[in-house]
């Protein structure tokens, strides 16, 4: 599952998703309190979410990645470990009303 909450410059928000072990494909809704949903989509490739955000009739890309990342840690047992814990996360997106 994901979760979580947050604000940026559109106001609060919650999220709310999945995400798939085995295949690697996450979806995810994220609400703005009283406001409208903005719909996620995408794949994870190391370290990286990518994929496609949807909102009525816009559409975009996006890529979030650990705000921590480093280059050089590859170690997959060091990864493990910070793959239990939450993470701050830091991303782009492309296009216009998210």
């Amino acid at each position: 599952m994901i979760t979580g909450e947050g604000t940026d410059d559109l106001g609060a928000f919650i999220i709310r998703g999945r995400y798939d072990a085995i295949t690697k494909e996450t979806h995810w809704t994220k609400t703005y309190v009283g406001k409208h949903d903005v719909f996620y989509k995408g794949f994870r490739e190391a370290k990286i979410l990518w994929g496609t955000w949807e909102l009525d009739v816009d559409r975009g890309g996006f890529k979030i990645w650990p705000a921590a990342y480093s280059a050089g840690d590859d170690d997959a047992e060091t990864e493990k470990k910070k793959q239990e814990q939450p993470v701050d996360a830091v991303g782009e997106l492309a296009g216009a009303g998210t």
